[in-house]
């Protein structure tokens, strides 16, 4: 007798996606060998990260709570004593003779629109430059690297970050149960746990894209670029006890002293550096310059100051613009371009999917997201639409292209097309070049002597809640960092399971000194 078909061949605790089907690779996307590109037709992936994007509404799914302000942008046009032309044929670095309009939003990442601004998390430092080709979008935090290098474990992460889905209480074993197995992690819960986890405020913060991009010449030849923002006012970080004292009588302090202070006129400003290198593996190194979660030292990759950027203007109203704009990884000018980061990638196709669902498919019609420039496209309709120049500069009838009566033409190319070679297997693999502990331990190393004292003390305490496993695994992950990081963070939890003070294991700084450059 024929065996009837259930819906039990798999066992319950086996991953499917929505449709039923098992999930035999939920660690990579796939990609053009193992460096990528990423290919559009990463049906778990799209219909895993355009769920996420959904989670919520309205309010953001990460950066829920933010703060904006409205600016410009000034290139200085050269770099190392050359001309930017040399490298992009972007304008808005180029054209020396303009003040790019821009408007930054401020945030941070895992928490709640009401959540205290002291909290420890990853800063998004977000940039919309109005330029005279249309928007661009920087889309960053102000930490340098991140938790992952694939978009894939993107909403895992997340989930695993936000509070628990019985309790509605965020629990640190979720946390770490998660990143204990992401050994990638360790160079980023290196620089959270650490006094950097929690800048002072906005102003006193730098800022990063993170993700290396690409700049694109005339003659269409490219580079990569990491771009670094970095606070005139000085760079100032909270030790956990200053974070708690300002919590407790404050829960506003950061947006208040980012509104407080354009209000007096002391306006804040970051000088723009860039880190440029040729686009290529660079075999040389022992790690891949794409991986998001690398630092390029800028000892062997040298900053260059390129520009400055001026915050002198307040919102008008919160919601229509700091609530209302919409940032996207994928929104570039011309002689800006993507690289092939798997994450960067990821991102592009989320974010903008995220703004279309959280504000509507017009949200670029808003004031605050739409560019100074004027728009001329065939799309139309959708909720909201509310555009009024329909006809004014083409035939009303023709809304399409080509046409030989009418209607919209393409443009003119304003110089060679970047065209990257692209040749490889289809793999669903992580990178060849992943070594996810060197820098990682020489991030604890460059820390200054109170700053590892705060990186001890906080992991020892948000670890202390963990089960034992959990506490073994990320031990194991920091002494391959570095052996004295581990020993320090087993000595703490080994002294807190024993109710004993931890005065010797993890020694508390009492005044905080400068910053450190671990960078």
């Amino acid at each position: 007798m024929k065996e009837e078909h259930t819906n039990n061949q798999h066992s319950d605790d086996t991953l499917t996606n929505r449709q039923g089907h098992p999930v035999t690779n939920n660690q990579n996307v796939r990609t053009v060998g193992d460096r990528g590109p990423t290919t559009l037709e990463n049906y778990d992936f799209l219909e895993k990260i355009s769920h996420f994007d959904r989670e919520r509404i309205p309010e953001r799914v990460v950066h829920a709570r933010g703060a904006g302000a409205h600016g410009y942008f000034q290139s200085y046009g050269t770099i190392n004593d050359e001309p930017l032309s040399k490298y992009t044929r972007a304008k808005v670095f180029t054209n020396t003779d303009v003040q790019t309009p821009v408007f930054i939003r401020f945030s941070t990442v895992v928490h709640g629109g009401h959540s205290p601004e002291t909290l420890r998390d990853p800063r998004g430092f977000a940039v919309k430059f109005y330029t005279e080709d249309g928007n661009w979008d920087l889309v960053g935090n102000n930490l340098k690297v991140f938790f992952i290098r694939d978009p894939l474990k993107f909403p895992d992460m997340v989930h695993a970050f936000k509070p628990d889905p019985v309790t509605n209480v965020q629990d640190p074993e979720r946390m770490f149960d998660f990143l204990c197995n992401q050994p990638e992690s360790m160079h980023m819960i290196t620089f959270l746990f650490s006094p950097w986890g929690i800048p002072a405020n906005y102003r006193e913060m730098q800022g990063s894209g993170v993700h290396a991009y690409k700049w694109v010449n005339e003659e269409g030849k490219a580079h990569l670029v990491k771009y670094h923002f970095e606070p005139v006012q000085g760079i100032r970080n909270l030790s956990q006890k200053e974070a708690d004292e300002i919590q407790s009588t404050n829960f506003n302090h950061a947006t208040q002293d980012l509104y407080e202070a354009i209000k007096r006129g002391e306006y804040p400003e970051w000088e723009l550096y860039v880190q440029v290198i040729e686009d290529h593996e660079h075999p040389d190194l022992d790690f891949d310059p794409l991986d998001p979660t690398k630092l390029w030292y800028k000892d062997k990759f040298p900053w260059h100051k390129v520009g400055k950027l001026v915050l002198n203007k307040n919102p008008e109203n919160y919601f229509t613009e700091v609530e209302q704009v919409a940032f996207g990884t994928g929104v570039l000018v011309d002689g800006l371009d993507f690289s092939d980061d798997k994450l960067l990638q990821g991102r592009t196709f989320s974010y903008s999917d995220t703004q279309r669902y959280r504000v509507g498919s017009n949200y670029l019609q808003l004031p605050i997201n739409r560019p100074k420039k004027h728009v001329a496209t065939n799309q139309s309709g959708g909720q909201m639409d509310f555009r009024t120049d329909y006809g004014k500069d083409q035939n009303p009838h023709i809304n399409y292209e080509p046409s030989l009566i009418g209607g919209l033409k393409e443009a003119k190319n304003p110089g060679k097309e970047h065209e990257p070679y692209v040749e490889g297997n289809l793999k669903r693999e992580t990178i060849s070049r992943e070594n996810n502990y060197g820098q990682a331990g020489e991030t604890y190393r460059r820390l200054n002597d109170w700053e590892r004292d705060e990186l001890i003390s906080n992991l020892v305490g948000a670890l202390s809640s963990c089960r034992k496993e959990i506490q073994d695994r990320m031990v194991e992950h920091f002494t391959q960092c570095d052996a004295d990081y581990g020993k320090r963070v087993a000595e703490g939890l080994k002294m807190a399971s024993e109710g004993n003070k931890m005065d010797e294991a993890v020694s508390k700084a009492e005044k905080m000194g400068h910053p450190s450059d671990p960078y």
